[in-house]
């Protein structure tokens, strides 16, 4: 099993306190959901998931 990464642990950490909200998390000059907010924020935004 591969340890978390920091990122993961705060991206988990956070969504754990707002369960109801999409967390777009900040890496550089872009925005990235994770997970079961990806999937749900690709269909809210009619983006492609990749």
């Amino acid at each position: 099993m591969k340890k978390e990464t920091p990122l993961v642990k705060q991206y988990r950490s956070i969504k754990a306190e707002y369960p109801d909200t999409l967390l777009f998390f900040r890496l550089g000059d872009f925005y990235e959901l994770f997970d079961e907010d990806a999937i749900e924020g690709s269909k809210l935004m009619e983006i492609a998931l990749t």
